[in-house]
């Protein structure tokens, strides 16, 4: 079974995640801002990470530098508001390996 780890303030994306995840069987467990997300992902890497980028606390920027910073290879699915190229080159640089603007969803 897989674990995913969520990186989400937004409450009503992480019951959407809950319903749709969990019902194919994963283990999910959710954050509520990038500080959580770093010590979540220290103590237990996850084999996924779904992670948005405008957090309190820490931002989902700091949490992939600090992935990149730490050599965990942790597959990244980026889920956030921010649409600007650079933003993505940004999280693919940083290892993200797919990017999505929630607005498109």
């Amino acid at each position: 079974m897989s674990y995913i780890l969520v990186a989400e303030d937004d409450q009503f994306l992480n019951k959407m995640y809950k319903i749709n995840l969990e019902d194919e069987g994963y283990t999910l467990k959710f954050v509520t801002n990038g500080e959580q997300a770093i010590e979540s992902i220290d103590r237990q890497k996850p084999d996924l990470l779904i992670l948005d980028l405008l957090m309190p606390k820490v931002d989902g920027f700091a949490v992939l530098e600090h992935i990149k910073s730490k050599g965990y290879a942790i597959p990244t699915m980026i889920l956030t508001n921010l649409s600007q190229d650079v933003d993505q080159e940004k999280c693919k640089e940083l290892g993200a390996a797919d990017f999505f603007v929630k607005s498109d969803m």
